[in-house]
């Protein structure tokens, strides 16, 4: 029997959650899937993905034992990398070069505002 049938979401250490938050539906253009104070957890538990569905980021916070400017490892996917690659450099977003690699998809990583990194490539 199978018992895990999907990633359904990754926790992505920030300091800030509302400057995160600002990042990742301004910036990135995800929506909040969820959005419940959570006291104990010391804020929120905070969910954001792409519109349509799919695996989701939860912005949860930053501590001792789980500090923010990682690298995720996330890998997103974009239509576009190269148009993508663009807009996040025009916006200001740190944001490294296009890689583009004879039968590999163009890909990039960028960080958001803790600096930690996410990965982009064409899909």
């Amino acid at each position: 029997m199978n018992y895990i049938s999907e990633i359904r979401t990754v926790g992505v250490p920030v300091s800030d959650q509302d400057q995160a938050l600002a990042f990742y539906t301004g910036t990135l253009g995800f929506e909040v899937q969820l959005d419940v104070p959570l006291p104990q957890f010391g804020g929120r538990w905070l969910v954001v993905g792409p519109t349509g569905g799919g695996a989701t980021i939860a912005l949860v916070p930053a501590s001792d034992g789980n500090p923010a400017g990682v690298d995720t490892g996330i890998r997103l996917g974009s239509p576009d990398a190269k148009a993508a690659h663009q807009h996040f450099l025009d916006a200001g977003v740190d944001t490294d070069e296009l890689l583009e690699w004879p039968g590999v998809p163009p890909m990039f990583s960028l960080r958001d505002q803790d600096g930690n990194r996410l990965y982009i490539s064409q899909i």
